[in-house]
């Protein structure tokens, strides 16, 4: 119970900062960027959502109900374009699809978050893609996302002339204590 208060208190405050700022400054981008959720072992080229994973995306739509999310991008993954699913579905967004493989994916992010500047972006990407993305709009890049962390949930509020500002907090199921031992 402890660490729900917790937790809903972080997600209140990680969610009103960059709302709050978006209906002041119309210029700044509010990006919200989750790893997708747990995925089930096979097929492994391109695995569904676990039902873990499926509660853990109606989590996501939870925390994001009031966020303004306007704007999705995904990969061309099942286990992202499930992740963003119920939110995209909710709040009736076409998202875009990008090639997690493309040697240029981090920077075809940002290019595309670029093109919905003033909006509130979801974007549902991979362990190893998510801090790149993060760092690659100027934020400070976070700590590796380990292969057992499902529940990282970060927010990057970009305005005109001002240095990107990073919230960090958590949504859904606590992921178990990881130790990134099983990280390559």
């Amino acid at each position: 119970m402890r660490y729900l208060s917790s937790l809903l208190l972080v997600l209140a405050a990680a969610l009103a900062i960059p709302v709050t700022a978006r209906a002041q400054q119309p210029s700044s981008t509010v990006v919200v960027l989750v790893r997708h959720a747990e995925k089930a072992a096979t097929p492994a080229d391109d695995p569904p959502l676990t039902r873990e994973g499926e509660a853990r995306a109606l989590a996501l739509w939870t925390t994001l109900r009031y966020s303004g999310v306007d704007a999705a991008i995904t990969t061309n993954f099942a286990r992202t374009r499930m992740t963003a699913a119920p939110t995209i579905a909710e709040r009736g967004i076409t998202p875009e699809v990008l090639q997690a493989r493309n040697p240029n994916h981090v920077q075809e992010v940002v290019a595309a978050i670029k093109r919905y500047s003033g909006h509130t972006v979801l974007v549902v990407g991979h362990s190893n893609t998510v801090p790149a993305i993060i760092a690659a709009l100027g934020a400070e890049q976070p700590s590796n996302i380990c292969d057992e962390t499902y529940d990282d949930l970060f927010i990057v509020t970009l305005r005109d002339g001002r240095k990107p500002e990073l919230v960090h907090g958590r949504y859904g199921a606590p992921s178990p204590v990881a130790t990134c031992a099983s990280m390559k």
